[in-house]
């Protein structure tokens, strides 16, 4: 029989993913017949388009994509990953500079391995999402965590991060549109921010998965672009999985310096090897294909937002910025804590958001888990009826 002292300090010190925890719990309180309402999922409800699918199944009949391929991944897939970076971006690489992952997930993990030495540090803006954290310490880095709230946009400013810098400040960590405040950086901001890395000689890892979800007058800006300065020193995570419904097919990408994707490579050559080479064909498909899908996506997306953002104003004692780009709304549930809610009280989101799972049967994911307690991250990529009724249900409960 394992005994705690038989698992690593490694393995012991990574925290489960809240968000996956939350939307597993819901999944299955509803197997097991209950009502519930899961406001944790971070993946579109939307199928696959069928064009990427298809060349998934087009693939079985090449005995080629049965076998081991380059660890970096296929060069047909690097070369669509760069040609659809300068189209969507407007970042010119080489496909050298392409390393193709497991999922953005991997890619995140993979950057900060390669870039980081027991004790460096990295700045991280917060709200942040919850892998962020767990990635750089599991590279024996340390996360910076650097408040902000929905009174600055949940932006960081140039002050903010100087003050937090010290000698040993490897990294920024910069994410826009942002899981999980859905909050988009103006150009301008970015500049600001991009420029000080680069003078400050700072690595920037930007992750760029929610490009394409920004909604109103908001714009996604590429901070190498904005900055080619910070080029040299920025590495750029991404995948297919938001933009094309492609969460279960695990492919990302990682694009940096020549040095940083081959040291990148040599890792992954050893952790997993090839990412699945019929899902590496289907992403060819996807990054070379129109973007009419998301287009569509976004547009179902942006009426749920709204939706969304309205019942959550609806809810005494919830503020709720409005959220430019990704599917969350990140609102403010302090007002909801230390407070009689039918005979219960909540003293912190953690217990809030176990109160109204059991209670009203609706899945959050307390703030808590993004650095920021006193918040929640709500998923808007549910049914337009399943949105609408589990925020009733929430407005009617705290009434």
């Amino acid at each position: 029989m394992m005994t705690a002292s038989a698992v690593s300090r490694r393995a012991v010190g990574v925290a489960e993913s809240a968000t996956l925890a939350i939307t597993s719990k819901a999944k299955a309180l509803r197997a097991a017949g209950e009502p519930v309402i899961g406001f944790g999922a971070g993946e579109p409800d939307f199928p696959t388009p069928a064009y990427i699918v298809d060349a998934a199944r087009d693939s079985l009949d090449d005995p080629s994509n049965f076998r081991y391929t380059p660890a970096a991944g296929l060069p047909a897939l690097r070369e669509a990953v760069a040609r659809k970076t300068a189209r969507d971006s407007g970042l010119i690489v080489d496909p050298s500079q392409v390393m193709i992952t497991n999922g953005g997930k991997q890619a995140v993990y993979l950057a900060f391995q390669t870039l980081l030495d027991p004790g460096d540090e990295v700045l991280l803006p917060a709200p942040y999402w919850v892998t962020y954290p767990e990635a750089i310490r599991l590279a024996d880095g340390v996360p910076v965590p650097i408040p902000t709230n929905d009174t600055s946009g949940f932006e960081v400013t140039i002050d903010q991060l100087e003050a937090a810098t010290t000698e040993r400040t490897k990294a920024l960590l910069f994410v826009s549109p942002s899981n999980p405040t859905g909050a988009v950086y103006g150009r301008d901001g970015i500049a600001a921010i991009g420029r000080w890395a680069a003078e400050r000689g700072i690595w920037v890892v930007a992750d760029e998965i929610y490009e394409h979800l920004v909604y109103g007058d908001a714009a996604f800006h590429s901070l190498p672009v904005v900055v080619p300065a910070a080029a040299e020193k920025t590495i750029v995570v991404n995948g297919v999985a938001k933009t094309y419904a492609m969460t279960g097919w695990r492919v990302g990408w990682m694009i940096g310096p020549t040095e940083m994707v081959g040291a990148a490579t040599r890792l992954q050559s050893h952790i997993s090897s090839n990412v699945a080479n019929v899902s590496q064909r289907a992403a060819i498909a996807a990054v070379d294909g129109p973007l009419d899908a998301v287009r569509e996506m976004r547009s179902v997306f942006d009426r749920r937002r709204k939706t969304m953002v309205r019942l959550l104003r609806e809810v005494p004692g919830v503020r709720c910025a409005e959220p430019e780009g990704a599917f969350y709304a990140f609102p403010d549930l302090r007002g909801l804590l230390d407070r009689d809610l039918h005979g219960r009280t909540a003293h912190t989101t953690m217990d809030l958001a176990a109160l109204l799972l059991e209670e009203i049967k609706i899945a959050v994911v307390p703030g808590e888990a993004f650095g920021a307690p006193g918040y929640a991250r709500l998923s808007f990529a549910l049914s337009d009826d399943d949105l609408e009724e589990g925020l009733t249900r929430l407005i009617d409960f705290t009434a």
